[in-house]
């Protein structure tokens, strides 16, 4: 199944997170078909980006998106719509 997840980089206690499209039974910070976005919890939600597209992309081919994956989808989508 494939799986639309973060891939933790940064260093210890200073993380960042790779937003990546991967296969479900590859490790966190494995291998990844594709990169779509970037989220640093440090910055402000405005500052993460996300390539809208390639995620709706990914979901029309039936990707799932992990559960705290969900929850910064849509507060970027809340604060992207403020923003505009």
């Amino acid at each position: 199944m494939v799986k639309i997840r973060f891939a933790r980089f940064g260093t210890k206690k200073q993380p960042f997170y790779h937003i990546v499209v991967t296969d479900s039974e590859n490790a966190r910070d494995g291998r990844f078909i594709e990169h779509i976005g970037l989220y640093d919890p440090a910055k402000p939600m405005g500052q993460a980006t996300l390539d809208r597209d390639r995620l709706t992309h990914w979901i029309g081919l039936g990707a799932q998106l992990s559960s705290s994956l969900k929850k910064v989808v849509l507060e970027h989508g809340k604060v992207a719509v403020a923003a505009s």
